[in-house]
């Protein structure tokens, strides 16, 4: 099973609770991250792209870092680990993101993959003039195909003349080609963000649920499978999760019950009112599941709590879910969170073996 690190390009990383570590992004920092989750390990980092913060007490996700510059820095300074940037593809042209995409290609080859972002938060797009339209909603899975149509015809023949509804190229070029296939990663939640990445993308970041459930990611893996199957292409999911590990479950759960009273709650409002932009957005889709009641101070996503034994015992558990390739962890704090998943977690999985003895 592979592992992976969600690094944290916004402030704060993915805790909207003043009682959490409280940090700026910087390259220093993801640099430190990504090199030590390289050191442990670890197969991939991912950094995300976010434009426009929730506010609040603690001004989350005010700041943020661009993904494919950060990137780029962080594919020279690394040597095995995998790396993959986020484009939001209402503010950067395919073909653009194409040739981006192949000069990190060339820093680091056959590393680096590209994450699709369709979009949610209405607002970081008007604040630029960008939004073109609530009725984006309904048609933002189909303005990803054709984005990723275009840079996969570039990526593979040097040459589109793709004639779409979002997108038509005209004897666009681009060399040279990558080193070999760029990956694609999306995070589609509904029924039609599902048939997108079994269509066109490699791996699928899944929403895990609930606090130490490791395995209530089962329905929606078997969602991607079911889409995959029709398809005929072999699509992976990467299972989102949080870790707040320490020496005993009870040291563990008190930092998480410390971070959940300390929640942000201005933030989070402004979150939820983002998220009731789409009025017609499904119950499986990721800005419905973050905004959940029971547990936004981390977006809903699935948290394992407790002693470094239970965590491993509980990661075990997801990896033994039909269709999961492999975890992508965040950490209420990264480097503390990353030494201690590399030498007190990882060694008591038996599916991180190889990881293991690779890192050795």
């Amino acid at each position: 099973m592979d592992v992976g690190v969600f690094i944290p390009i916004g402030n704060n990383g993915w805790l909207i609770s003043e009682a959490a570590p409280q940090y700026k992004p910087s390259f220093a920092l993801n640099k430190a991250i990504v090199q030590k989750a390289e050191a442990h390990g670890l197969d991939f980092a991912l950094s995300m792209i976010k434009l426009h913060g929730f506010g609040g007490k603690t001004e989350f996700w005010d700041y943020n870092l661009e993904s494919f510059t950060l990137m780029s820095g962080l594919a020279a300074v690394t040597e095995r680990i995998r790396l993959f940037a986020s484009t939001a593809v209402l503010t950067l042209p395919p073909a653009l993101v194409a040739r981006m995409a192949t000069t990190i290609d060339s820093i680091a080859p056959g590393r680096f993959g590209v994450n699709i972002v369709s979009g949610w938060q209405k607002a970081e797009y008007s604040q630029m003039g960008l939004w073109p339209g609530d009725d984006y909603f309904g048609y933002r899975y189909d303005y990803s195909t054709e984005y990723v149509r275009v840079m996969k015809e570039l990526w593979e023949t040097g040459h589109s003349d793709f004639q779409g509804e979002h997108f038509r190229m005209e004897g666009c070029m681009m060399k040279p080609a990558p080193s070999g296939p760029i990956p694609i990663v999306a995070a589609g939640q509904s029924g039609r963000g599902m048939d997108f990445a079994a269509r066109y993308a490699d791996y699928n970041f899944v929403l895990g649920t609930g606090l130490n459930t490791p395995t209530a990611c089962a329905p929606t893996c078997a969602r991607l499978i079911e889409a995959a199957a029709k398809t005929g292409r072999d699509v992976g999911s990467y299972v989102l999760m949080m870790v707040i590990a320490d020496e005993t479950d009870a040291a563990a759960e008190d930092r998480w019950m410390a971070y959940r009273q300390g929640a942000d709650v201005q933030a989070l409002a402004w979150m939820l009112d983002q998220s009731n932009q789409d009025k017609n957005a499904s119950a499986d889709s990721t800005a419905t599941w973050m905004n959940l009641p029971e547990g936004a101070v981390n977006f809903n996503m699935g948290t394992l709590v407790g002693s470094y034994a239970k965590v491993a015992r509980l990661l075990e558990e997801a990896a033994t879910v039909p269709g999961v390739k492999g975890i992508m962890l965040t950490f209420d704090d990264f480097l503390a969170g990353l030494d201690a998943f590399g030498t007190r977690i990882q060694p008591l999985m038996a599916c991180r073996r190889d990881r293991r003895e690779m890192a050795a």
